[in-house]
């Protein structure tokens, strides 16, 4: 994949965020706030459960981050399906790699944004 690509390549990914991913997060990050664990609520994901669609789409380019900035931006709770949109931004062919830059938002169903931010770093030829 990573032999297409090419500077205002686009990519995006959904997901509908469920109550059960958010326990799971909640146990393996062991980040138990009650927002997110109070069962008699409407659960809030963990902004880093939002921030695993970007990463997800990082993951289908083989690309290996050195920095990620993201920028919350309104909550994301439980049943919400999360559409996320990543851009190359810039694009520099090296001899055994590409030096990459992404922008990235995310926006639910309603179309709202949820989060947006940035990514560099590097896929390998």
């Amino acid at each position: 994949m990573s032999n297409n690509l090419y500077k205002g390549y686009e990519t995006q990914y959904t997901r509908l965020i469920t109550r059960e991913d958010i326990i799971k997060f909640a146990e393996i990050s062991h980040d138990r706030g009650q927002h997110h664990v109070d069962l008699k609520k409407k659960l809030l994901a963990h902004g880093l459960l939002v921030a695993t669609l970007p990463t997800k789409l990082g993951g289908d380019l083989n690309f290996i981050a050195s920095a990620i900035e993201f920028n919350f931006i309104k909550g994301v709770y439980e049943g919400e399906t999360i559409t996320c949109l990543a851009k190359v931004e810039n694009l520099l062919e090296q001899e055994k790699r590409f030096k990459t830059k992404f922008s990235f938002y995310c926006v639910n169903e309603s179309g709202e944004m949820v989060m947006e931010g940035t990514t560099k770093g590097m896929i390998w030829k």
